[in-house]
């Protein structure tokens, strides 16, 4: 591919019906150590990462309170601050104990507390899409929705997002905030929120992929998705962002990175246009 890689080519979305952003965006999990835990092993690597990002047209950025904890928002911070013409969504409920592991807490209290402190870390006086990163099943679905709509109401959050529900969790929570986003695992290895997908297509709602790189079996190189990256002259990455930014329209993939030749190479997949035969022959190799 010539010419130099921007997200701006992916299209736009608008966040709750009025935030506008580049459907290709970034996810910051990989800025952090092994196990998503602690700094990243270059940290000046990292923070040329993020400050490459404007430049490269991606104006979406998804972290999260627990990734690091709380590096990848400083990071953010450090390099973005004051995030103009930038979206920082972020996320918050789950407590972590080590790497890798990953506990919900959706304890009224304990929400409210990831919030201040996200709005603490990141330098704003309001989250723009604040996400709750996982329903605690311990605790009140009642409770954990209500005190969501209570800081939204307050302005500490604008728009709200879950992550890993089914749609009639949507449903429930529509009843107290207006769902502007849903962030559940699907790419083309990983199909399981396909009902999902479409019910977000179907009511407007952002649905942002996380883990969108992984192709499954189709990774080999003799694959017809590295038949299909060769012929664009693209890393299979970016064909992998093509086929999601092209499967529906509220589509918002974040793949992340800590190289920002990396960055480049993913960017790279929002300029290519697949064609319907390229789209099906993916679409069916990946299932």
């Amino acid at each position: 591919m010539s010419t130099a890689p921007n997200a701006a080519a992916s299209g736009t979305f608008l966040i709750g019906g009025d935030i506008p952003v580049h459907r290709l965006g970034y996810g910051a999990m990989r800025i952090t150590g092994p196990g998503i835990w602690s700094m990243p092993a270059n940290p000046a690597a990292a923070l040329a990462t993020l400050r490459r990002l404007p430049e490269l047209g991606v104006n979406f950025i998804d972290t999260a309170d627990s990734y690091g904890p709380f590096v990848s928002e400083t990071l953010i911070h450090d390099a973005l601050h004051p995030y103009k013409g930038l979206l920082i969504a972020t996320k918050g409920g789950l407590l972590r104990h080590g790497p890798d592991q990953w506990v919900p807490l959706g304890q009224p209290d304990y929400l409210r507390q990831c919030v201040l402190m996200s709005l603490r870390r990141l330098g704003v006086d309001r989250i723009d899409l604040w996400q709750l990163h996982r329903l605690d099943h311990g605790t009140s679905r009642q409770a954990q929705l209500q005190i969501i709509a209570d800081m939204r109401q307050e302005g500490l959050i604008r728009h709200v997002g879950l992550s890993e529900v089914h749609p009639a969790d949507i449903e429930e929570a529509q009843q107290y905030f207006p769902v502007a986003t849903v962030q559940n695992q699907y790419n083309l290895g990983e199909r399981k929120s396909e009902a999902v997908l479409d019910y977000c297509t179907a009511h407007n709602i952002g649905f942002i992929p996380w883990y969108p790189l992984n192709a499954g079996k189709l990774a080999q190189p003799d694959s017809v998705l590295g038949d299909i990256a060769r012929h664009h002259d693209v890393s299979v990455s970016a064909i992998a962002l093509a086929w999601l930014l092209k499967r529906s329209p509220v589509m918002l993939p974040i793949p992340g990175t800590g190289n920002p030749d990396h960055l480049a190479q993913n960017v790279a997949g929002a300029q290519v246009v697949l064609s319907d035969q390229e789209f099906d022959a993916l679409d069916k190799a990946g299932v």
